[in-house]
C-alpha cells in the first residue's frame, strides 16, 4: 500500500444513521488497481488495494467471501469493471453497477481509498440505485451485436477509402451510381483492380436495374490510373472484403447463440406475413439467418409488426432491454430510462428546462433511427410522426415518435399484445374527429354551438 494512501484510509464516512445492510463492500475500479472497502465491522483492515491481474482478482474475491460480503457496489468505469464483475458473480456475490453521477463526492480530498468508502457508505444506507443489466444470456447476445455493429462501421470506413482513391484518379463512378458497393459498383471496381482499363468493357458490367446509362458510366470511368492510387484502391477493397467475411462469421456465431436461448413463443404460434413486399427485399447489412423469426421465438412477440422497426432493429432492441419488463414498473419508467421524456428542471415555481437528458443508451439511438424511417411511411405511426414534427420541429418530433415506439414495445413485451396498423387514412380520420370533439366542447363552455358547413347548407336549401 502506498504511503500517502495509508493516511487517507483512516478517514471514514459515518453519519450516525442506521444502516440498511452491513454485508456490503464498495469498490473503486481503475485500469491498474482496485480499491475495496468492506467496513471496520467486517475486517480489521477494511480498505485494501488489489492489482487488476486475474490472480489478484481471485484473491480479492476470496477475501470478500471471508468477510461475509454478499453485495458489492462499483461504478461503471469504461470496460474495466467487467472482469471484476464476472469473477465476483461467478463466486455468488451480488454486484450492483451504479451511475457515477449518483456517487459524486464533494470536491477536494478525493482519493481512490476515499471513493470506495464513500460508495460503500451510500450503498449501506440504500442511496445508490442499481443500473439496469439484462440477463446473462441477453448480455452475451448484446456483446455479439455490438461487436457486429463495430465491424459494420469499420467496413464503412473502407468504403470511404475506396471513394477517395477513385476520386484521386478522377473516376466519378460514385457520382453516377447510387451505391458503389452494389452489384454494378463492385464488379467494376474489382475489374479495375484486376487490371481492366477498357471503359466500354467496364461500363458493360452495368446491371439492368442501374438508372445511369452505359454511356454515362463509360464517361465517368475516364481517369488517370496512377500506380499509387491503384494500390490504395486494392488495399481498401481487400480490407472491405475482410470485414465482410468477419461480419458473416459474426452472424453465424449470433445464430448459434440465439438458437440456444429459451423459446418464449407459444406452441403453434406462427409469424404473420411481412407488412409489404418492400420489407422482404434484401437490404444492406442484414443478417445471414432469419433474424425476424428468431427474435419472435425468444421474445414471444413480433416487434417488426410495428412500422419503422425492421428485423435487425428488433433483435438489437431485445439485446439492449431484454425480454423481461419487470425492472420498469410502468411504461413511463421505461421511457424515462431511455431518456425519451422531458427532464423537468423547476426552481421557484418556474420551469427552467425540459430537454431530455443526455444519454448514451443504444436502445434510445435505435428507436430514434426507427422514428426517422417513419417520415415517409404511409402508416398511422408515419402520419403521427409527420404531424408531431410539423408542430414541434423535426428534432423534438423524432424524440416524441421514438417515445411512442418505446411505449408500444413495452406493452408488447410486458403483456404479450400484438400491434395492428390502422393506416394513415384511418389515423387522420380519428385525429379529425378528436379535434372536432375538442372544438365542440370548448364552444359549449363559451356558450356557443359548433355547426358544420354541411348543416348550414342543408338549412338554406329548405324552402
Amino acid at each position: 500500500m502506498r504511503k500517502n494512501e495509508k493516511k487517507t484510509t483512516a478517514i471514514r464516512f459515518d453519519s450516525g444513521l442506521q444502516q440498511l445492510r452491513r454485508d456490503a463492500a464498495g469498490m473503486d475500479i481503475g485500469a491498474r488497481e482496485i480499491w475495496v472497502d468492506v467496513g471496520v465491522e467486517n475486517d480489521s483492515e477494511p480498505v485494501r488495494r488489489f492489482e487488476t491481474f486475474t490472480a489478484d482478482l481471485n484473491r480479492m474475491a476470496e477475501w470478500l467471501i471471508g468477510c461475509r460480503v454478499k453485495t458489492v457496489v462499483m461504478e461503471s468505469t469504461g470496460v474495466y469493471w467487467i472482469p471484476a464483475c464476472q469473477i465476483l458473480e461467478d463466486r455468488g456475490i451480488e454486484v450492483l453497477l451504479v451511475n457515477a453521477r449518483y456517487a459524486k463526492n464533494v470536491s477536494g480530498r478525493k482519493t481512490d481509498a476515499l471513493d470506495c468508502q464513500w460508495l460503500r457508505t451510500l450503498h449501506c444506507y440504500g442511496l445508490l440505485p442499481a443500473s439496469f443489466r439484462p440477463a446473462h444470456e441477453i448480455v452475451t447476445l448484446r456483446s455479439y451485436l455490438r461487436h457486429r455493429q463495430m465491424l459494420i462501421q469499420c467496413a464503412a470506413a473502407h468504403i470511404q477509402h475506396i471513394q477517395k482513391a477513385m476520386t484521386q484518379m478522377n473516376l466519378q463512378l460514385h457520382h453516377v451510381i447510387s451505391d458503389i458497393t452494389g452489384r454494378t459498383g463492385m464488379k467494376i471496381i474489382r475489374a479495375i483492380v484486376a487490371g481492366e482499363r477498357d471503359r466500354q468493357k467496364l461500363a458493360a458490367m452495368r446491371d439492368a436495374r442501374t438508372h445511369a446509362s452505359q454511356a454515362t458510366i463509360e464517361k465517368a470511368l475516364e481517369g488517370d490510373y496512377r500506380t499509387e492510387h491503384l494500390f490504395a484502391l486494392k488495399q481498401s477493397l481487400d480490407a472491405f472484403d475482410h470485414y465482410q467475411k468477419q461480419i458473416a462469421e459474426c452472424d453465424r456465431q449470433i445464430e448459434q447463440h440465439i438458437r440456444s436461448l429459451e423459446t418464449k413463443a407459444e406452441p403453434g404460434s406462427n409469424l404473420k406475413p411481412a407488412r409489404s413486399a418492400k420489407t422482404r427485399q434484401r437490404k444492406r447489412n442484414l443478417m445471414e439467418f432469419n433474424a425476424r423469426e428468431e427474435a419472435f421465438r425468444i421474445s414471444g412477440v413480433d416487434l417488426t409488426q410495428i412500422n419503422g422497426i425492421n428485423e435487425t432493429a428488433a433483435l438489437s432492441l431485445i439485446s439492449e432491454i431484454g425480454i423481461n419488463m419487470n425492472p420498469w414498473p410502468t411504461e413511463k419508467h421505461f421511457a424515462s430510462w431511455l431518456s425519451l421524456c422531458p427532464n423537468n428542471k423547476i426552481s421557484g415555481g418556474r420551469v427552467l428546462n425540459r430537454r431530455t437528458r443526455k444519454s448514451a443508451n443504444r436502445a434510445r439511438d435505435t428507436l430514434c433511427l426507427c422514428a426517422q424511417s417513419l417520415l415517409a411511411s404511409r402508416s398511422a405511426l408515419g402520419a403521427f410522426c409527420r404531424r408531431i414534427c410539423s408542430r414541434l420541429g423535426k428534432p423534438k418530433g423524432l424524440i416524441a415518435t421514438a417515445h411512442k415506439l418505446a411505449l408500444l414495445i413495452y406493452r408488447m413485451l410486458k403483456y404479450g399484445r400484438h400491434y395492428a396498423d390502422i393506416g394513415q387514412e384511418q389515423y387522420e380520420k380519428q385525429f379529425k374527429e378528436r379535434a372536432l370533439r375538442s372544438l365542440a366542447r370548448k364552444a359549449k363552455e363559451l356558450g356557443f354551438q359548433l355547426v358544420s358547413n354541411s348543416d348550414i347548407a342543408s338549412e338554406k336549401a329548405v324552402p
